[in-house]
């Protein structure tokens, strides 16, 4: 048992416990850092729109269940190091300051944040050094107060996009440079390719939690990696008061694990599901779950892809996700409400399309990728108690999933396809995402300062279990 004792355990190694890991290399605290999935690896599929999108090659053989019609889907999940971090878009942008407070919706209220953007503001830009954030002040209409600039300057707009962003200049609007988290540094490793957003990079550039933080926490002897390794159960001292121990299945075979603190950070679906999966006598609703709040609030965004199509005019762009319109963020001229944000994708191909339209004639997916520009239109959903994680009855995942606030999305998604035909772009296609798109999971364990309403502290600490 002694190897297996440490100070600091944390569960998933992506954006949230891989930073983390990174933050406390040079404490000197002994820290475990469990990843039930191992390196993703780097190979010619990593770049193959067939692999990715049609094979699911990174995905888990896993499903999970919706709870509308019992149907199961396979989740947008990656259990790699880095974790989801590891084929995400690379766009890193921190939310407006107005976001931490009481916002009026039309589907309802988004709550205040028990933390304000000025207290966490230092730590954003902090997060933009160690996540190689390039950027640039002052076009976003929308952007809070920064103590300092981007680290990098703006990925720049290749010049097919960089045609299109005054076109939309003409119209009033204010297109920025989306902040970008890739290795465009002087000896970079970035090669500015089409097959960024949603595919692993095979040349590391992208700055994903593996690459920025666990590899340079892995040079401290005081921080332990264990992959393949799947915490089952967290334990509690009789009192229920603080953990005593870590269950863990590492290559099929079943470890106990100890510390002084326990930090789970495996993603919104999965933290919530661990602590639902670990009720025990004094926490039978769950571990750390007297609120009844662990698993509700599940959001994810009100998300469509729009493809803009010129039937007469070829986008040569390559490395396409440059550009982003907040001019909606807010509000529309005739819809006094929070619309949400539009952010270039990176290039469509034509093999990404078929996985999407598998009876479409491959000719016409060709001609249409060639000349399309391709965006993410998103917008903020709220939370919702109705809208949760739970368990089945042999452990899976149960998604609860209610979108709301859907007026407003459907605003934004007008506002984009009028945005774009009035730049000469007559076809618009759209394809709304469903309950499998999950890649921005958030919710299940809010934080607040009422233990009665809410699972942690404003530090994330457990308002019921001292070392959790």
């Amino acid at each position: 048992m002694a190897d297996n004792q440490f100070d600091i355990i944390i569960v998933g190694s992506g954006a949230g416990g891989g930073t983390l890991a990174f933050a406390l290399r040079n404490s000197g605290a002994r820290v475990l850092l469990i990843e039930r999935g191992d390196f993703l690896p780097q190979e010619p599929q990593n770049w193959q729109p067939h692999a990715i999108f049609d094979e699911a090659r990174y995905k888990p053989n896993e499903l999970w269940r919706d709870a509308r019609n019992g149907d199961t889907f396979k989740p947008g999940v990656h259990y790699y190091v880095g974790g989801n971090t590891k084929v995400y878009g690379a766009a890193l942008p921190r939310f407006r300051r107005e976001d931490f407070g009481a916002l009026e919706h039309e589907g309802g209220t988004s709550p205040a944040w028990p933390i304000s953007y000025d207290q966490l503001e230092p730590y954003y830009g902090l997060a933009e050094r160690i996540y190689r954030v390039h950027g640039q002040v002052g076009d976003d209409p929308t952007e809070p107060a920064r103590s300092g600039p981007f680290p990098y300057p703006p990925v720049p707009h290749e010049a097919y996009i960089a045609e299109l962003s005054e076109k939309l200049r003409q119209q009033g609007l204010h297109p920025f440079y989306y902040p970008m988290g890739i290795d465009l540094r002087d000896g970079g490793r970035c090669i500015r390719c089409k097959t960024c957003d949603g595919f692993p990079c095979r040349v590391l550039a992208k700055s994903d939690a593996h690459v920025c933080c666990v590899l340079p926490a892995l040079d401290s002897p005081t921080v332990t990696l264990w992959t393949r390794a799947l915490a089952r159960r967290i334990l509690t001292d009789e009192s229920g008061r603080r953990v005593r121990g870590l269950e863990v299945e590492r290559d099929g075979e079943q470890v106990a694990v100890r510390a002084d603190t326990y930090i789970i950070s495996c993603g919104a679906v999965n933290s919530a599901a661990l602590l639902l999966r670990s009720a025990n006598a004094m926490h039978p609703n769950g571990l750390a779950n007297g609120s009844d709040q662990v698993g509700r609030n599940y959001m994810v965004h009100s998300n469509t892809a729009l493809m803009a199509v010129n039937p007469i005019k070829r986008n040569y762009t390559v490395f396409q996700k440059t550009m982003a319109i907040n001019d909606f963020y807010f509000g529309g001229p005739d819809f006094p409400y929070p619309m949400g944000n539009i952010q270039l994708l990176g290039k469509l191909q034509a093999g990404m399309l078929a996985a999407a339209q598998p009876w479409a004639p491959p000719r016409l997916l060709q001609m249409m990728a060639d000349r399309s520009v391709d965006w993410w239109v998103m917008s903020e959903d709220l939370p919702d108690p109705q809208s949760r994680i739970t368990l089945a009855g042999d452990g899976g995942v149960v998604v609860h999933w209610r979108p709301n606030n859907q007026v407003a999305h459907k605003k934004l998604v007008q506002a984009a396809e009028q945005m774009m035909r009035r730049a000469g772009y007559p076809l618009i296609f759209t394809q709304p995402m469903g309950i499998e798109t999950n890649s921005h999971q958030c919710g299940t364990v809010r934080f607040g300062q009422d233990p009665a309403t809410s699972v942690l502290d404003p530090f994330c600490r457990s308002h019921e279990v001292e070392n959790l």
